[in-house]
């Protein structure tokens, strides 16, 4: 099991540390995780139909465009119901609100204890989804993209992490731990091959380059 980090510890440690323990870390096995994602060789068929299109501007984005973390059932909206689905022993509140439990994250490595230290990551982010398409979609349909449960788009990840990560498609960002690259680039490919958003030169390029090596 991996140790539990405190806070901000991969902040503070070393490269060489983070690099020694990196390689020691695996997932719990009772760990919940995001919906399967299509296999390595179905990513790399569905990439050799891809045909690079130019991102659009982000002219007139907002993430209020993109209605997110909706109720799911009861008081539960989509942001509890990922943190508890991605967690171990999670209890929640009467408001739904994770109180206590673990998270591993997918993207570093750590494992957290406070759900302060978690954010639910857009596999595709909001801005990256607006200009590959969804700037033409209705409101109705970027709520269901933000909210989709249904495929590998929504994973809990340490904050840090994923504020790093902003708005970058694959060709400009990756998870720093790189055993979970190829089910990274297969999750952004399942969902960008679901929701029929366009990809760019470098994006294509660098999924290719990664799947090749799955």
């Amino acid at each position: 099991m991996p140790a539990v980090y405190a806070r901000r510890v991969g902040v503070l440690a070393s490269t060489a540390a983070l690099a020694a323990l990196t390689s020691l870390v695996t997932a719990p096995a009772a760990q919940a995780a995001p919906p399967a994602p299509i296999s390595a060789a179905a990513a790399r068929s569905y990439l050799a139909t891809v045909t690079p299109k130019a991102e659009g501007s982000t002219s007139g984005y907002s993430r209020d465009l993109f209605p997110h973390w909706s109720t799911v059932s009861g008081s539960c909206n989509t942001r509890e119901t990922v943190l508890k689905r991605d967690g171990v022993s999670v209890v929640q509140d009467s408001a739904c609100a994770a109180v206590s439990g673990s998270w591993y994250s997918e993207y570093d490595g750590a494992t957290w204890t406070a759900a302060s230290d978690i954010d639910i990551d857009h596999m595709v982010a909001l801005a990256e989804a607006w200009r590959s398409g969804a700037a033409s979609w209705t409101t109705a349909k970027r709520q269901q993209f933000a909210n989709d449960l249904a495929r590998p788009q929504l994973i809990a990840v340490t904050d840090n992490v994923n504020q790093a990560k902003g708005d970058l498609d694959p060709g400009k960002w990756l998870p720093p731990r790189t055993a979970y690259r190829c089910t990274y680039a297969r999750m952004w490919v399942n969902v960008k091959q679901y929701w029929a958003l366009s990809m760019d030169s470098g994006e294509k390029t660098a999924l290719v380059n990664i799947l090749n090596g799955c």
